[in-house]
């Protein structure tokens, strides 16, 4: 098998249609059928189902599809790695939670495109993890920072980053500053702001609760933790947040934190990647700066 004859069947598996795979690769009609049926008489096998004017994958086509597109993407990383600069270029996507995106990757991406200006680079913020351990996994992300790692399949790399902590936050003039400090108790009836379930400090906050027999009856989930911080303002309830999220608002008397004197709770930040996943120069030096710039 050539790679060329590959190619040309990658793409006409993928357009189910000579001509236009003929159009696409810039080959006469007659090219893709030879190339094609030169598969075909050395596996000993057809690939396709001419139905008419239709074409459909075989069995065997869809078999070697699979292999076809694993080949072509070693063949491309194989000539990316040999005949890349020793300047790092290209463009990385990178995948992280709302916090992490809005309050430590700018810094990151401003010190990246200072060193490397060669490379262009994209955040890609997720609905939640799963979102993005999805794409990651999908190969549409080269790699992602996250906060919440506790159920992460083996097909990824993790590197634990910073420790964030966490905080128990309310409007200023909230009643529960009277008291020394904060327990379950004193919430369970309180309007609770919270992230969704799945996020890694909401479960070890709802954990607390669960510990002393009760459960809150004012819950209202947010995917949004800026719109959480915001209902926070304006004195709608009490939230559960990264500090990072509000060090501003805490700075400037629009949010306060409550004595918490639950279970500390904190999460770290971590770094993931394929284990697959061809580490070109680029993103070698993301995950470097990375590491420097978020060590604990």
């Amino acid at each position: 098998m050539e790679i060329k004859q590959l190619i040309t069947f990658q793409k006409a598996a993928e357009k189910l249609n000579f001509t236009h795979t003929a159009e696409q690769l810039n080959f006469a009609q007659s090219s893709v059928t030879a190339h094609i049926k030169s598969l075909e008489d050395e596996l000993g096998v057809q690939l396709f189902d001419r139905l008419g004017k239709s074409l459909a994958l075989t069995d065997a086509g869809r078999k070697l599809q699979i292999y076809a597109n694993q080949i072509l993407s070693l063949t491309n990383e194989a000539r990316k790695a040999v005949m890349s600069e020793k300047e790092p270029s290209g463009t990385l996507v990178i995948g992280a939670t709302e916090s992490l995106c809005t309050y430590r990757l700018p810094p990151i991406l401003s010190d990246f495109r200072h060193r490397y200006p060669k490379v262009r680079f994209h955040f890609s913020p997720g609905i939640s993890d799963r979102d993005i351990l999805d794409r990651l996994e999908k190969g549409s992300l080269d790699a992602a920072i996250l906060m919440d790692v506790d159920l992460i399949p083996d097909v990824f790399v993790i590197e634990k980053l910073k420790k964030e902590t966490i905080g128990v936050v309310a409007a200023p003039d909230h009643p529960l500053f009277r008291k020394k400090t904060v327990v379950p108790a004193d919430l369970y009836e309180e309007s609770l702001l919270l992230t969704e379930k799945n996020c890694s400090y909401r479960r070890q906050f709802d954990r607390d609760f669960s510990n002393c027999g009760l459960v809150p009856e004012h819950v209202f989930e947010f995917a949004s933790v800026e719109a959480i911080k915001q209902c926070v303002i304006a004195g709608l309830g009490i939230a559960v947040l990264p500090e990072i999220t509000f060090r501003k608002e805490l700075g400037n008397g629009e949010i306060a934190l409550l004595p918490w004197g639950g279970t500390p709770l904190s999460v770290h930040s971590h770094l993931v990647r394929h284990k697959d996943k061809w580490l070109s120069p680029a993103l070698a030096a993301f995950l470097n700066l990375t590491r420097e710039s978020l060590k604990d």
